[in-house]
């Protein structure tokens, strides 16, 4: 069983080898609020509420190891979302037309007609900087380029054992992709960061991140970069430069080359 030191040695690998702007985060679900540890901060003992999305920011940019629960979180949607409050579907789904993200409310029922994943009992989350996580994380939530993500995914499918799938709405991107689907359903998933992360947490405009199962962090780690062998793009990353390429490529490009011949032979 991997310990707290192999998830902060493996955080520390990943973020250096990537040359990451930002920590991967860790990610663990609390069933009940004495599970978190001393020290850790929560916006309700500070009389604020942020969004998961804002926590995973500090964590990631600050350094920050932060718990939420629904007590934390004034994104109330995800709180329902995360399994931290109950409500009846029609008034999850009423929640969302009030809020006007579908055209009507015949397109949010269609939006989340199917079976819904089981999400368990739990009150809340912590989140930590990996490199220095002071939790061993359910799942890790990883931003970057989209060079880096694609490393990772690279990574993934080496063996052609855990090939991402993943489907996109603009909504609950890294709260509920990046975070939970892969620590419920342990399959990674590519988030394309939405509403949320855009608007409250200051994910940047170039970003893209993916969220792992913690177990396949280590995965990860062992496969990354090796990819093509010579041929692996690398960090930075190595572009091929075309070469044999002569002032034909254009016809202005040879339109000028004759004339520099031309006035060459009249010296």
């Amino acid at each position: 069983m991997k310990k707290l030191e192999d998830y902060r040695k493996a955080g520390e690998e990943l973020y250096h080898k990537l040359h990451l702007s930002t920590y991967p985060v860790a990610i663990k679900y609390i069933k009940d609020i004495s599970e978190i540890p001393e020290g850790i901060r929560r916006p309700s003992d500070r009389g604020q509420k942020w969004s998961l999305c804002q926590a995973f920011t500090y964590a990631r940019r600050w350094g920050w190891s932060v718990a939420m629960t629904s007590d934390d979180n004034f994104c109330t949607p995800s709180s329902v979302g995360q399994g931290w409050e109950e409500v009846s579907r029609e008034d999850m789904n009423q929640s969302q037309i009030l809020q006007g993200w579908r055209k009507d409310a015949e397109s949010e029922k269609k939006m989340r007609r199917g079976s819904r994943i089981d999400v368990g009992e739990r009150k809340g989350l912590i989140c930590s900087p990996l490199p220095e996580t002071v939790i061993v994380p359910d799942s890790v939530l990883v931003y970057g380029t989209g060079e880096d993500i694609t490393h990772i995914i690279h990574a993934l499918a080496y063996e052609g054992e855990y090939i991402v799938e993943s489907s996109f709405a603009g909504f609950g991107e890294s709260c509920n992709k990046g975070a939970l689907i892969p620590f419920i359903t342990q399959r990674p998933q590519v988030v394309i960061p939405g509403t949320g992360d855009r608007t409250f947490s200051g994910v940047y405009d170039y970003e893209v991140a993916i969220g792992l199962p913690a177990s396949l962090l280590f995965y990860v780690v062992d496969h990354m970069l090796v990819t093509g062998g010579r041929l692996n793009m690398g960090r930075p990353v190595k572009t091929l430069l075309p070469q044999s390429i002569t002032e034909n490529i254009t016809p202005g490009f040879k339109f000028m080359r004759e004339k520099i011949e031309a006035a060459k032979r009249k010296r």
